[in-house]
């Protein structure tokens, strides 16, 4: 039933993507927010730059510990619950934040928060291979990371116009941007348990046709791409290509959190009040939304993997490091504009490679694996680049670090596309039809 394919997913597109990137885009709010409490935070708390930068990165140590556990129980439970319960718990614990009193305090809720928030992004990767076939993965994940970059775009705005609102009802800026922040998750938790559906074949939007031609397409995928089942989902955690894929995209959150932790400040130093600050921080992440339309779906009709990766990271790397000794204000930042776009263009492509080897329980459990593992370069992101602006006292210092990682990343790509051809006959995806 061939004229199923575009009608089934067009139906799934627009009854998932849009609440899913909905979530997203709070997920990566509140994950966020602490880069423009900090304009605040810092002062208040009385911390240096550095001490801040280790209670914001505590949100990586709780997201690694958790993160499998975490889509193991979904996959067994069902998106449906399980995405409703982190949604809700992160709320919780953003509103939480408001009310912190010391640095000791603002540490434990960002470890919290990690805890509470780990397997939404991998589980939701791991629902995207229970509902589309492999040629639309890609395409799928740059849309649903598209939502991070709009995410960006209003925590640039609300976060700034929020730290304006200090004194008002007694309470301070950084504290506005928690509650305003975290009152959505809260939400959003009850509305995903009630909405969301947890698989195909439960689905009441799709026909029994419908549920069929996918079912039927996906069981094929899978035979074809020779996925081997290990005994238990985390066998997958031994797998040689999960635990280098996983090495691999540390590049990737490393870059991305250290630039949007840290792009904040930078503007700020530009001598803006924190609104135009938070404007102006809507740009490159408009940027990085269009990078994360075109680069995926060019990749799936020229049936490229690897330089779709390569090229954007490099060009990041290139204008990270030009961003340092280039002269004007003006030309600095749109460098950084265009380094937002080649860090977050190649990961929808990366995230195509797993579901090639991995599938069921295993696949949640080596998503998360990678994922977990990947996202401790938003721990090491958000110490060393304040740390390093403290000990050079330079506030674009740090761009040179995030330079390197990405070259690093741009050249691991071919020594994992390697890797994965000595398992499979090819590694390359199948072009759009």
């Amino acid at each position: 039933m061939p004229e199923s394919r575009p009608q089934t997913i067009a139906k799934i597109t627009w009854r998932l993507m849009p609440f899913l990137g909905l979530l997203y885009l709070i997920a990566y709010i509140d994950r966020q927010n602490v880069s423009y409490a900090k304009l605040q935070m810092v002062g208040d708390l009385g911390l240096s730059e550095a001490a801040y930068g280790l209670g914001a990165s505590l949100f990586f140590i709780g997201y690694f510990l958790f993160e499998v556990p975490s889509n193991v129980i979904l996959a067994r439970v069902g998106a449906r619950r399980w995405l409703a319960r982190i949604i809700f718990s992160w709320g919780l614990v953003t509103l939480a934040l408001a009310f912190t009193q010391n640095a000791t305090m603002f540490y434990i809720l960002r470890f919290l928060l990690g805890a509470a928030e780990a397997g939404f992004f991998p589980g939701v990767l791991f629902a995207l291979t229970l509902w589309f076939p492999q040629m639309y993965r890609g395409r799928m994940v740059g849309l649903f990371m598209a939502w991070s970059a709009l995410a960006n775009a209003v925590g640039s705005t609300v976060g700034g116009a929020l730290l304006d609102l200090d004194g008002m009802m007694g309470l301070k800026g950084w504290e506005w941007v928690f509650i305003a922040t975290g009152i959505p998750a809260v939400i959003m938790g009850v509305v995903t348990y009630f909405f969301l559906p947890d698989r195909p074949e439960t689905a009441t939007f799709l026909d029994a046709g419908e549920k069929k031609w996918l079912h039927d397409v996906l069981e094929r995928e899978n035979a074809a791409q020779g996925q081997q089942p290990h005994g238990s989902p985390f066998a997958a955690l031994l797998d040689r290509r999960v635990q280098l894929l996983a090495l691999f995209y540390v590049a990737f959150p490393l870059g991305a959190y250290g630039l949007s932790y840290w792009l904040p400040t930078v503007v700020k130093g530009f001598g803006v009040s924190n609104t135009t600050n938070g404007l102006l921080n809507v740009i490159p992440w408009a940027c990085v939304a269009l990078a994360l339309w075109w680069v995926p779906r060019n990749a799936a009709r020229t049936g490229d993997q690897t330089w779709h990766i390569v090229i954007p990271a490099l060009i990041a790397a290139a204008c990270l490091a030009l961003s340092v000794v280039v002269p004007g204000n003006g030309l600095k930042f749109a460098l950084l504009c265009v380094a937002a776009a080649g860090i977050f263009a190649p990961q929808p492509v990366f995230w195509s490679l797993p579901p090639s080897f991995l599938s069921g329980a295993t696949a949640a459990a080596g998503i998360a694996a990678i994922n977990s593992v990947g996202n401790l370069g938003g721990f090491i992101a958000q110490n060393a680049v304040p740390w390093i602006g403290d000990v050079t006292g330079s506030q674009l210092a740090p761009m040179w670090f995030l330079a390197a990682c990405m070259v690093l990343g741009a050249l691991m790509t071919f020594v994992v596309q390697a890797a994965l051809r000595r398992h499979k006959p090819t590694g390359r995806m199948r072009p759009a039809e």
